[in-house]
């Protein structure tokens, strides 16, 4: 018995590398990185739906970084993009951002 769980084990931990081989990047397209920092072009897909851990403030002060005052009701929504409104060129605009740091403006 005690043989055949060794013997197992051993297939297992061989085996591991091999799966891991085939798992697809996490951002197969490297001009979009996973997070943006504040020189990096956005992703042409964006808003991008996935899990967000940014907080109001700080997706309140990424909408301002990309030159928005008077950000106002901010909200996640379900698909993990925050919402709100903000200003631009003296005009008022919907402002989303996404989980890569992505502000998009309509």
């Amino acid at each position: 018995m005690r043989r055949t769980l060794m013997t197992l084990a051993v297939v297992l931990a061989s085996s591991l590398p091999a799966l891991a081989q085939g798992t697809p990047p996490a951002n197969p397209d490297a001009k979009t990185p996973a997070v943006n920092s504040p020189n990096t072009t956005a992703n042409p897909g964006a808003p991008v739906a996935g899990a967000n851990s940014f907080t109001e403030g700080q997706a309140k002060s990424q909408i301002e970084s990309k030159g928005f005052t008077a950000v106002t009701a901010l909200k996640k929504d379900e698909a993990g993009v925050w919402r709100g409104q903000a200003q631009q060129s003296g005009k008022s605009v919907a402002v989303s951002v996404d989980f890569q740091g992505n502000v998009v403006a309509k």
